[in-house]
């Protein structure tokens, strides 16, 4: 199998699928901010959304037509700088108007139309830009890395860069290829994030199969992430089979290799997204081990990765482990400290509890490397989880203290 993750490398453009970018005026740097997927018809889709109870008028259109269509999708459009959430009926409109001109202008139906936004919250969409720049949007649609590359930039918020990520599989005298492309840096909390997440691949399958194999997939990817513990309005995760490879997804072999691709994918795409997490400088990855069930060993590490005191502590590369075990002790799973190991690195800096000696400077070191491994045992059980988070440092906070202004 060939992975291509950095945007620089080769990608495996999946058959079937048409990109284009342009700046339609939305964001105030007038950089690229309107997208477009073009898929051809027999296009099956699946997607996976936000679970915060406010959501943006997006989220309910696209809802609504994937339910419509039974999965079809031939287009998606995305923009920047403009949620459309807390917009009320004008922005359930002003998205309905963007659906039907983009429909209009690719002769598709309004619900084949799969729209998207991220930005900020509560301020009305200016739908009549957009739909001005619609035609040009739509003529540059290519098939090309060019198109990707752009489509890519288009979505990007507080990104500092683009996230994508290429699979590629033989499968008898065929190819079956995936693309993924995410954006995503802050607002990032299991359950979805502020992550808007496309997936497109060529093989012929089914939105049932494609729905199942999506949510197991995101339940061990991007629902294993955080940076900050929140859940924004625009979360979603979208995955596209044009069938244009000739493969069938209904193949046992075939479907346990798309399974490892598509995981590839997402594994790939969620890693990218917490490294590039808002003023993220050390990314911690957090085992939690020997517990009576995952969601367990899921509850403890999402009540460590989002505890102030730790992540403030990971910032200044500080080894103060008696924070982790305090989060560790108000989870609400019912441990017993005395059975508690907690490892920085390859120290073991608490043993059944209480204080192990250890090398602090060591333990230092290890922290303020741009990746550091946390272990906490628990001896309940032989389940265990891995949750990649980041450290909380002042740039966070002047990057989101600045957002709308």
């Amino acid at each position: 199998m060939t992975v291509s993750v950095d945007s620089s490398k080769t990608i495996h453009l999946p058959e079937g699928f048409s990109f284009s970018a342009v700046a339609a005026g939305l964001k105030a740097s007038r950089g690229l901010d309107l997208a477009v997927v073009e898929a051809v018809p027999g296009t099956n889709a699946a997607a996976l959304f936000t679970t915060n109870r406010v959501v943006a008028a997006p989220i309910e259109v696209g809802r609504a037509h994937l339910a419509t269509t039974g999965g079809r999708v031939r287009v998606v459009i995305v923009n920047s700088g403009n949620a459309n959430c807390a917009t009320g009926r004008p922005g359930l409109r002003a998205c309905a108007r963007i659906c039907h001109g983009t429909a209009r202008l690719l002769r598709v139906r309004d619900n084949e139309v799969f729209p998207s936004s991220t930005g900020i919250i509560g301020v009305p969409m200016p739908v009549e830009k957009i739909l001005a720049t619609l035609p040009e949007l739509i003529a540059a649609t290519e098939a090309t890395e060019q198109g990707i590359h752009h489509f890519a930039r288009a979505i990007m918020t507080t990104d500092t860069r683009p996230k994508l990520a290429s699979v590629r599989f033989p499968s008898g005298d065929s190819e079956v290829r995936l693309l993924g492309i995410a954006k995503g840096s802050g607002m990032i909390h299991p359950q979805l994030a502020t992550v808007l997440v496309y997936v497109f691949a060529d093989i012929a399958a089914g939105t049932t199969d494609l729905k199942r194999l999506l949510r197991r997939t995101c339940d061990e990817t991007f629902n294993c992430i955080s940076v900050d513990g929140d859940t924004s309005t625009n979360d979603t995760v979208l995955l596209l089979a044009s069938g244009g490879s000739g493969v069938r997804l209904r193949d046992p072999s075939v479907r346990k290799k798309f399974e490892n691709a598509l995981l590839e994918v997402c594994q790939s795409l969620a890693e990218q997204i917490i490294c590039d997490g808002e003023g993220v400088q050390h990314v911690i990855q957090l085992f939690v081990e020997q517990a009576k069930s995952r969601e367990e060993a899921l509850q403890i590490a999402r009540a460590v990765a989002h505890s102030l005191l730790v992540k403030t502590a990971w910032a200044g590369a500080d080894p103060n482990w008696g924070r982790i075990l305090a989060a560790v002790g108000r989870c609400g799973v019912p441990i017993d400290p005395k059975r508690i190991d907690i490892l920085i690195g390859n120290q073991l800096v608490c043993r059944r509890g209480i204080a192990n000696p250890f090398d602090e400077t060591n333990a230092h070191q290890a922290l303020s490397q741009p990746r550091c491994d946390i272990r906490i045992r628990l001896q309940r059980g032989r389940s265990s989880a891995e949750f990649l988070t980041t450290d909380l440092t002042a740039e966070y906070v002047r990057i989101n203290a600045d957002y709308s202004t």
